[in-house]
């Protein structure tokens, strides 16, 4: 499964303290900085706003899939957030946003992109999928669940 490839327990937070989509953004780069030290926080960022700018990733039922492609990126590396209180992110449906899938990878990645939105559709339409993950307590019980499915 290419979702226990792109995530890591290193990449997941599970006490978001975010309030909004900027912070967001800053805040789950920050987790990806953990799986990947070496990234440019600013073109990461600037990858993420980007995409985010043609049509909001806050797709559904409290969950976001912010994503870009970057040169600083080898391969691709994820984050898993998660907010217990909510985030304001402009979402398709407008929900809060509690649930978070940021991934980047780099420019050259086209296939390997597309194949992780692909993974994430499907685990998401499983409809128990996001309450369990909510219910998880740490890291490596995420990362366990995610790829169990």
């Amino acid at each position: 499964m290419i979702l226990g490839n792109v995530f890591s327990p290193k990449g997941i937070n599970l006490n978001l303290q975010s309030k909004d989509k900027d912070e967001l953004f800053e805040e789950m780069i920050e987790c990806l900085v953990a799986v990947q030290p070496g990234i440019d926080r600013a073109q990461v960022l600037a990858a993420v706003q980007e995409r985010e700018s043609k049509m909001s990733t806050g797709i559904m039922h409290g969950i976001a899939i912010p994503h870009g492609r970057c040169a600083c990126v080898d391969g691709v590396i994820g984050a898993i957030g998660i907010s217990r209180s909510g985030i304001d992110y402009q979402s398709l449906d407008g929900s809060p946003v509690r649930l978070v899938f940021m991934f980047v990878c780099g420019e050259n990645e086209a296939e390997s992109h597309l194949e992780v939105l692909k993974e994430l559709a499907s685990v998401l339409q499983e409809p128990s999928f996001s309450k369990s993950m909510m219910e998880k307590t740490s890291a490596e019980d995420v990362y366990q669940m995610l790829k169990s499915f």
